[in-house]
């Protein structure tokens, strides 16, 4: 049996059941004993980081470590390539999404609150997304993978991407979008398992932006 620790709000808990379910692994989610951080979850998993696997007893933490596990464990449908250069640029995507476009995305979480926003941080965020966003746009000019896959690589960039459009039309975060950008997150809304989980997502999404309306 595989177990993840997860929370329904977290992007890296939505990446990690992306690959799952497009790897059609069976897994069971629990929320983590004792909320994020708790002593109680840190017996299970020592960093406390979410989300986290137990499968048949051996435990792993962190969403990229767990993915690749996952890919070498269940290799019956590859998110990898196999050329040695080729998985390298699939690493390299992956890896600017969770070092360059997530964290400039996150730093946006504080400015919902309407209470207690900041505008220039709104305005400054939006222009750091924008210039990851225009990296993105080379990145995906000069992609070598089948764009007819979906890769390890994609899973965050498909909740990222939507997170980053409703704080648009929430908070009115200034985005510029690359026309490449936005046909490459089309093109992932059409692989099944990335329309179930948006739309399985998007309840908790819309409860975190509740925030960003004037009392």
């Amino acid at each position: 049996m595989l177990t993840i620790y997860s929370v329904p709000i977290a992007v890296y808990c939505a990446k990690l059941r992306i690959m799952l379910r497009h790897k059609q692994i069976p897994f069971q989610q629990l929320l983590p004993p004792g909320g994020y951080g708790s002593e109680a979850y840190r017996a299970i998993v020592p960093s406390g980081n979410l989300p986290a696997m137990v499968h048949d007893g051996f435990m792993l933490a962190d969403s990229e470590a767990i993915a690749e596990y996952l890919d070498d464990a269940f290799p019956q449908v590859p998110m990898l390539p196999q050329s040695v250069k080729l998985r390298a640029k699939a690493r390299e995507f992956s890896r600017f999404h969770d070092t360059r476009l997530e964290p400039a995305v996150r730093a946006i979480y504080p400015q919902v609150a309407y209470a207690t926003r900041d505008a220039d941080a709104v305005n400054s965020g939006g222009a750091l997304i924008s210039k990851h966003l225009s990296s993105l746009a080379l990145l995906l000019s000069a992609n070598p993978l089948d764009t007819g896959t979906l890769w390890l690589g994609d899973c965050g960039f498909a909740v990222t991407l939507a997170w980053i459009k409703s704080f648009e039309a929430t908070i009115g975060l200034p985005v510029i979008w690359p026309a490449i950008v936005t046909a490459y997150d089309a093109r992932l809304r059409q692989f099944d398992v990335v329309a179930k989980e948006l739309d399985d997502y998007h309840p908790a999404m819309k409860a975190y932006l509740e925030k960003a309306k004037p009392s």
